[in-house]
This record gives C-alpha cells, sequence and structure tokens, in this order.
C-alpha cells in the first residue's frame, strides 16, 4: 500500500505500551496486514493485560485520526483510508465479546448516524463504551432513516440517544432527527446526545440542533449520559 513508509504524527500518551502498541498498529495497516493487525490487538488484550477500553481511545482512536489527518493532506488515498476503517471495525467485532461480557444495569440507548452519513465508527466506539458499563445498546449504524430511530427509541424503551455526524453539511439532519424524536411519544423520555467534528469545531451547534448535550469521545459519553440521567428534563 503507499501509506507503507508512513509513520504517525507526535501524539500524547501516558503508557508507553499504548504509544508503542499504536505505532506498530498503524504500520501494519499502512503495509494491509490485516491479519497481523488482529493478531497484534488481541494478544494485547488476552494475553499482554491490556484493556479494550484503552485500546480504543488509546490505539483505535489515534490511529484512525491519523489516517483521517493523511487522507485529508492527500498522503494516502480514500481505498487506504476505508481499508483502514474496515480492519478496525473487524478487530472490534472480535473483541465485542470482552465488550458485551459487563452485568447489565437495566438501561437502554440507541446510536445512529442521520441520513447521508457513512463515517459510523466513532458512534460504534460510543456504544460499545456504553456496552461495557453493563448499558443494552441498539446501534443502527450509518446512514439510519429518522423514522427508524424513533421506532427503535420505542421499542428498547431507550433513555438515551447518541447521534453522530461527521460533516457539517449533514448538521441539518441532526436537527431534522432531534426535532422528529421531540414529536414522537418517546421525546419527553429520551435524552439526545451528539458528537463528531462539526461540534468539536462549534459547541454552540449542540444547543441549536436542540441536543441535550455532546462529547468529545466514547469514554466522555458515558459520563455525560449518566450526568443527563441524575438531572430531570
Amino acid at each position: 500500500m503507499e501509506g507503507s513508509a508512513v509513520r504517525m504524527s507526535e501524539a500524547s500518551f501516558t503508557d508507553i505500551r499504548l504509544e508503542g502498541l499504536a505505532e506498530t498498529y498503524f504500520q501494519l495497516l499502512m503495509a494491509g496486514e490485516r491479519l497481523r493487525a488482529s493478531e497484534r490487538i488481541l494478544r494485547a488484550v488476552h494475553d499482554d493485560g491490556m484493556s479494550v477500553r484503552d485500546v480504543y481511545l488509546n490505539v483505535f482512536q489515534p490511529v484512525l485520526y491519523e489516517v483521517g489527518r493523511l487522507w485529508q493532506a492527500n498522503v494516502i488515498s480514500v481505498a487506504t483510508e476505508h481499508y483502514c476503517t474496515a480492519a478496525t471495525q473487524l478487530i472490534m467485532s472480535q473483541l465485542f465479546p470482552n465488550i458485551a461480557s459487563a452485568p447489565k444495569i437495566g438501561k437502554s440507548m440507541v446510536g445512529c448516524c442521520v441520513g447521508g452519513e457513512l463515517h459510523e465508527l466513532g458512534m460504534r466506539m460510543v456504544c460499545d463504551f456504553f456496552e461495557m458499563e453493563g448499558w443494552h445498546t441498539y446501534y443502527l449504524g450509518a446512514n439510519s432513516p429518522d423514522q427508524a430511530v424513533v421506532e427503535a427509541l420505542e421499542q428498547r424503551e431507550a433513555v438515551l440517544l447518541g447521534i453522530s455526524v461527521s460533516l457539517t453539511s449533514n448538521v441539518h439532519l441532526v436537527r431534522r432527527l432531534v426535532r422528529c424524536v421531540r414529536d414522537s411519544q418517546v421525546g419527553a423520555s429520551v435524552q439526545v446526545m451528539v458528537g463528531g467534528l462539526p461540534f468539536l469545531l462549534n459547541p454552540g451547534l449542540v444547543e441549536q440542533v436542540g441536543a441535550d448535550a455532546s462529547a468529545r469521545n466514547a469514554e466522555e459519553a458515558v459520563a455525560a449520559a449518566y450526568r443527563l440521567l441524575e438531572s430531570p428534563k
């Protein structure tokens, strides 16, 4: 692959093991070595004692941010970017038995990406973090129709909706979905959290789309959800 000689840019790590694992994972993806990348991550979790949380936040997240940066800078192709994303999704699926083993706490959430959004990995990570906290999660994936989201909230008796968007041009679709949820029978009982690059660049958009909160990453999303549930709507 054309990115095989590329290295990650400087990043801040509190654990040298995680820094080394992130660089190794990045290089294996750039070389098109999906199987070896999978084996290295699984060994880190199952044999080396690294937590899935640390792998998500300190390996997958910085590596995929770097992949996206390199694609935007025309250093790697869109094919390479898609390959890295697909490989990471596969490995996340392999880790899911570790994630879903947490005792359930009786709370449910629905996660989705608005119509037109194909970048779904961030919301999948968020849902996995809620699973690790004992929540039942119902992950709808990319390009979710508004009515399907409302139906999922009703059927799952969810108390939280997570919405992800990566493109500023799709923020109006978030506003439309939030309005659709608010106007539904479950609207009064569901808290809405949004995330993605547009909300990082302009936090004021959270209020503009009618959401209750936003988060920069999966760990913050869980903490924000508990704060929302502790305060009356």
